[in-house]
């Protein structure tokens, strides 16, 4: 039904989505309380975050925004600003309200910096994408696939850790979370059985809400290619003494560091 993918040039054609409903940007205790309202009782929600962009090499910044979306409201958490209160992290830790975003295990390992809560029903639409055909993994190109719209990602380099969101910042980070809502009600509808199906597997691989590590899955492809796995070892061995080679100082530093 859904082509596997799609160039720039096809995306370009189509028209802009805008997310239609009511943005909130959550950065006190009165609007937290307000967020908490909104969520109570929801199953299926949009999920996102964003980060400040570092242009220095080296630099690095930690979450500045969970975005949390329902069917005609996107809560925009300033983490940086009021932490996320009991009530959001047993949501973030309920299997029973479905968390649908991509790319979710960076997303999880950043919030869990902000917040402690174990994160258990995060469906991550690359995996379920995969079910239908479709090769493309980013939100912009799976919008443009299944719901036939041009997700705008111009504020995506903006900075997240501004006084105040601009407009623009806003609706991008609301479309963003809700979107991802939007691709997987699309897909329910179309084959309601086999997103079940994707659906299931992916939180059974959730043992007590744990998401899967980088390095879980590096083990799982070694695993599964370990000629792969020693070629990649044998190569780094070789540089390593190519590098002590050039230097001799550096087995000494090294050292150092380590202990």
């Amino acid at each position: 039904m859904y082509q596997p993918t799609i160039t720039n040039e096809e995306i370009n054609e189509m028209p802009v989505g805008h997310f239609p409903g009511r943005v909130l940007v959550v950065d006190s205790e009165e609007t937290m309380r307000e967020a908490e309202a909104v969520l109570q009782g929801e199953t299926l929600v949009g999920y996102d975050t964003e980060t400040r962009p570092s242009f220095q090499k080296g630099l690095k910044y930690g979450m500045a925004l969970v975005q949390i979306s329902t069917a005609d409201t996107a809560l925009l958490f300033r983490v940086k600003q009021v932490p996320l209160s009991e009530t959001i992290r047993a949501m973030l830790s309920s299997p029973d309200v479905i968390k649908v975003g991509a790319a979710l295990r960076d997303d999880i390992r950043g919030m869990r910096q902000v917040a402690e809560f174990r994160p258990a029903g995060f469906v991550d639409l690359q995996a379920v994408v995969r079910r239908w055909g479709i090769e493309e993994l980013s939100v912009k190109k799976m919008a443009a696939i299944i719901l036939g719209i041009k997700v705008s990602k111009a504020q995506r380099l903006t900075n997240w850790e501004a006084v105040r969101l601009t407009e623009p910042q806003q609706d991008y980070a609301a479309m963003d979370a809700w979107v991802c809502r939007e691709i997987y009600l699309r897909l329910q509808a179309d084959d309601s059985a086999l997103l079940a199906e994707a659906v299931r597997g992916l939180l059974q691989q959730q043992p007590e809400g744990e998401m899967p590590s980088g390095r879980k899955l590096h083990a799982r492809r070694n695993k599964r290619n370990p000629s792969g796995a020693r070629r990649r070892t044998r190569r780094k061995a070789a540089a390593q003494r190519t590098a002590s080679a050039d230097n001799p100082t550096t087995h000494l530093e090294s050292t150092a560091q380590h202990d």
